[in-house]
């Protein structure tokens, strides 16, 4: 029985040596790696690595896009036992320093010279890095530091290696055990260092078959690698699931080339954050702005037939004879051509995860026919936790737990997990360690929710910032600054909020236009503007805004329990907030304390009643260079509304 990821590779390369594994698009071509392809250069690496000296239970960092070597070189060490530890491509190189030196990485596989660069960069910092191999040689012709090669020469070290040692590697495969340590992850350290989350191949595996069986994935399926592997959401399933269903992983050429490359490949599994399908919704909206009247004619009588009878139709409900003849014309019309306009005309299962849909843009995807679901779950507990069925997707809920799972929710509304997927540990963090897991196997999430009459689980925050208004006319409500930033940015002219209130009298907002869609709307009315800042400090721009919030307001006071979270006053930034410049975490979650220490001086003329506030920030642009950005900022009061109880 195989039970290592290695070991399920040499399963898949021995039963189906011809089958595609893996394809990578470089040049415009798609070039295909089999199975058994795969396990050659996957042997070789494993013999290249032992040569130069990795020994069993040695971290190997692995930085770079999804590109197949990579992910063979992962595969690689773990055949020696050695723990592969994606990392960032996009963080900057001082990043890297407590992650390379909290796992004593002394071998490093990275994609190309950027990634060459840091590297070296770290090198008085990092000392013991003594290795570093690449995948792509463009631009390291006249590189000549030490310990640098490529993964061509680690390949023919590797092969010479084997010949001499012709039962080595087979030795080392047999010798890996489920329990042995796989991977490890670094938590995005959005309150201090990050973590190192230590998964065993058990964990990981069998999370992926549950999900898999879940779903009924098969070996048919078609996957687009598109996100960084250093995410466990990427790494699941275009990594584990990979491995334990065989299906086919697409590794695009480039970041800029996703969009045509899903077209190209028409995924049949798909997994996308939520910003993700909000982009691909403003990209649709932009584009029907554009179109002639009767295109925007045409598309709005579909949609809203789409919005009326699509989401039945997904869910399995009876439809009218009627109203199901209409979504065919419909479907042939507009909603068939917009999925194939999107890339989803395959589309069997998409899912989304990490922070919350809006119901608009989850009503929206369902609306025409494709099957977006939601899931729950987080780097401790291998991803999978809870996941919606077919025919029960909710906008307002993350499923229902798979099998293994068991949830309980503790008086405090913190949400306690337990899963064969559980972490190891944290790396070398005893006392973290001991905050998450209980002696008797709960995992401590941090997020407070409950679980509906469905058996549907709801999340509303994390625990630690939920917290109470003090003074006023809502001393003691409830404050949820998740929930309120998600609903501001269900809004496709708001890219990112940042909503403040524990043990305040009111809640305020810094606000971060989507420049792309607030750009288009400009234009479309005729506003010039020089560029995000400009364009953020438009009084035109704030008054969209401004809507856009009050809708937020009005929504909240309909909830019994949020009505005290609506915002009163709200800023929008001069900036657009940044991983490079410490503002948000690698998968762009918002790190609240860090930005409020930030930006102290708007915090206190946004509570003060001030009407503006100059501001001037650091700023890292994208060669490298430091900079500064200043502006003077308008703050604005808003509508409030008085809480509306629903009815019993």
């Amino acid at each position: 029985m195989q039970t290592t990821f290695a070991q399920l590779m040499w399963s898949h390369a021995q039963q189906r040596p011809d089958a595609a594994a893996l394809r990578e698009k470089s040049f415009g071509i798609w070039q295909t790696t089999t199975w058994s392809q795969l396990g050659a250069l996957v042997r070789a690496l494993a013999c290249g690595f032992a040569e130069a000296g990795l020994k069993r239970g040695e971290h190997v960092v692995v930085i770079g896009e999804n590109r197949p070597r990579l992910y063979a070189s992962m595969l690689a060490a773990q055949s020696l036992g050695a723990i592969p530890v994606p990392l960032y491509q996009d963080a900057v190189a001082a990043e890297f320093v407590f992650p390379l030196n909290n796992a004593e990485v002394r071998c490093a596989v990275v994609e190309d010279q950027e990634q060459v660069d840091k590297l070296l960069e770290l090198r008085a910092q990092c000392p013991q890095l003594a290795r570093i191999w690449y995948d792509d040689p463009r631009g390291l012709r006249n590189y000549r530091e030490a310990g640098l090669a490529s993964l061509d020469s680690l390949i023919e070290t590797g092969r010479a290696y084997d010949a001499a040692h012709p039962g080595f590697h087979d030795a080392e495969l047999a010798a890996g055990q489920p329990d042995d340590v796989a991977a490890m992850f670094f938590t995005s350290g959005t309150t201090g260092n990050p973590k190192g989350v230590v998964h065993t191949h058990f964990t990981l595996l069998d999370r992926a078959a549950a999900g898999a069986a879940f779903d009924k994935l098969t070996a048919n399926e078609e996957v687009l690698a598109y996100m960084p592997p250093a995410w466990i959401g990427q790494n699941i399933f275009s990594y584990a699931q990979w491995l334990a269903c065989g299906y086919i992983v697409n590794c695009p050429e480039s970041a800029s080339t996703v969009t045509i490359d899903l077209k190209e490949i028409g995924p049949t599994y798909y997994f996308a954050p939520p910003r993700i399908f909000e982009g691909l919704l403003t990209s649709v909206t932009i584009r029907m702005e554009d179109a002639s009247r009767l295109k925007q004619w045409l598309y709005r009588v579909c949609m809203a037939v789409a919005r009326r009878v699509g989401p039945a139709l997904m869910d399995g409900r009876p439809v009218a004879w009627l109203d199901r003849m209409k979504y065919r014309l419909g479907d042939w019309l507009i909603f068939g051509p917009l999925r194939n306009t999107l890339g989803f005309s395959r589309v069997r299962v998409a899912y989304t995860a990490g922070e919350a849909i809006g119901p608009d843009l989850f009503t929206f995807y369902r609306s025409i026919g494709i099957n977006l679901k939601q899931l729950y779950g987080s780097t401790e507990t291998a991803v999978f936790v809870c996941l919606q069925p077919d025919h029960e997707a909710k906008a307002d809920t993350v499923g229902v737990p798979i099998d293994g799972v068991e949830i309980k929710v503790v008086e405090s509304g913190e949400i306690l997990v337990k899963s064969p997927g559980l972490l190891k540990q944290y790396y070398k963090n005893p006392a973290a360690t001991a905050e998450v897991l209980t002696g008797d196997g709960w995992y401590h999430t941090g997020d407070a929710g409950f679980l509906d009459a469905g058996g549907h689980l709801k999340i509303i925050d994390r625990a630690k910032d939920v917290g109470r208004i003090v003074g006023g006319p809502n001393n003691g409500a409830l404050f949820a600054p998740k929930y309120v930033e998600n609903k501001l940015k269900f809004f496709p002219y708001i890219k990112e909020a940042v909503a403040f209130g524990d043990q305040r009298e009111r809640v305020c907002a810094f606000v971060n236009i989507d420049f792309e869609a607030v750009g288009n709307w400009a234009e479309k009315r005729n506003l010039p503007y020089a560029g995000y800042t400009d364009l953020a400090a438009k009084p035109e721009v704030y008054e969209l805004v401004r809507d856009c919030v009050e809708q937020v307001n009005a929504d909240l006071g309909h909830d019994d329990k949020l009505a005290g979270s609506q915002i009163s006053r709200f800023l929008i930034l001069h900036k657009e907030l940044d991983a490079d410049d410490g503002e948000l975490t690698r998968t762009r979650k918002v790190r609240r304390g860090h930005i409020a220490e930030k930006y102290q001086v708007l915090l206190d003329a946004l509570y003060g009643g001030k009407a503006e506030q100059f501001i001037e920030t650091a700023v890292k642009f994208e060669d490298g260079r430091s900079g500064t950005v200043s502006a003077t900022l308008k703050i604005v009061d808003v509508k409030t509304f008085p809480a509306m109880r629903r009815a019993a």
